[in-house]
């Protein structure tokens, strides 16, 4: 039986079938679909501040800011503006809302932010805006007798909180955002995670508030292993320590140290988390204890630290250091407090007391 021998055909060009040809491959064609919109202006600057880390505060003042810009202007897009407009601008604040130089300077800054990062105009006019210049003002301490008195009035948390501000110079959202991994007491020290200007820092643990500190973190155990039974537990982790350590969020050093009383569900991660208590509890409670006290200064969470660093100061402490514990980056803010110490004006004796007798 012989083989037939096969001779294959010339090639011919591939021949299209209909769509409705059997065996016909789908045709695919492109969609017509509208670009989608361009971020609006307001979240070019959301995101442009999130990439540089700039904290939440600053985000939401500098967005505040700029849409106060654009609303004077009768909403007209700031790239359509230059110099003349941002001067009227800071101009209104000074002179028909009265506001402080430094939230005149604020509102500078916010600008000049949205020109060059956001808009990325290099004008030469942004160099020439002139800031407003901040007066200086010696801050409010208490003596001795007057924080013991405020103390004496306050309880619980906020006056643990006032404690710290006073025996450890943290500032108000420093204590708020404290984590109980932060708290060494073997060591009697406090680490300060990005604090102001996103720096760490040492600071040291006052012995008098060991023992309530103690008692109030064995609460807040308690607190955070229930929650665990209930499916919560979690808290904020920085940056994105989340997704690198996805169960760290709900471990016992993570934990805040003074933590809020309810819950809130987080619908990224589809968490139930508590935020650290509100920078509000404390203020009201240290606003109550100085009118109950009787003390006619002008006092709040903040003249805590001020009191520490100038009772440092005053028991000889060198300004290096409380420079070093209030984290300051220049010594000359530190300089201010020895303004306030029992030195100059206040260790000069009056002429009239030498004429009187007094």
């Amino acid at each position: 039986m012989s083989v037939a021998q096969v001779v294959p055909f010339p090639s011919s060009p591939p021949v299209a079938l209909p769509e409705s040809a059997p065996g016909a491959r789908p045709v695919l064609r492109p969609v017509n679909q509208a670009d989608p919109p361009p971020p609006r202006l307001l979240d070019r600057v959301r995101q442009a501040l999130r990439t540089r880390h700039y904290s939440r505060r600053t985000e939401k003042a500098y967005v505040g800011w700029i849409r106060r810009y654009i609303v004077f202007h009768r909403k007209r897009h700031p790239g359509e503006m230059g110099a003349r407009e941002v001067t009227q601008f800071l101009t209104s604040l000074a002179v028909e809302r009265k506001v402080a130089a430094s939230t005149q300077n604020q509102a500078l800054g916010a600008l000049l932010y949205l020109y060059r990062e956001v808009l990325e105009q290099n004008l030469p006019w942004l160099d020439d805006l002139v800031r407003a210049k901040r007066p200086e003002h010696l801050p409010v301490v208490l003596t001795r007798d007057e924080v013991r008195a405020v103390l004496q009035h306050l309880d619980g948390i906020p006056r643990l909180q006032a404690l710290l501000f006073y025996g450890a110079g943290l500032r108000l959202l420093e204590a708020a955002r404290l984590r109980v991994q932060d708290v060494d007491f073997a060591a009697n020290l406090i680490v300060v995670r990005d604090g102001k200007g996103a720096k760490d820092r040492v600071t040291m643990l006052p012995a008098v508030v060991k023992d309530d500190l103690t008692r109030h973190l064995k609460g807040v155990r308690r607190q955070h292993e229930r929650d665990l039974k209930n499916g919560a537990g979690w808290v904020e982790l920085p940056d994105a320590l989340g997704r690198k350590y996805p169960n760290a969020g709900r471990q016992w050093g993570w934990q805040w140290v003074f933590p809020a009383t309810r819950f809130y569900f987080h619908r990224e991660t589809r968490q139930r988390r508590r935020h650290h208590l509100h920078e509000s509890v404390p203020q009201r409670a240290v606003k109550e204890a100085v009118r109950g006290a009787g003390i006619a200064k002008h006092a709040k969470c903040h003249t805590f630290r001020h009191s520490f660093a100038t009772h440092l100061l005053e028991d000889g402490s060198d300004i290096r250091t409380v420079q070093e514990l209030l984290g300051h980056r220049d010594v000359a803010t530190t300089m201010i407090y020895t303004h306030v110490l029992n030195r100059g004006p206040a260790a000069v004796r009056s002429p009239a007391d030498r004429m009187l007798g007094a």
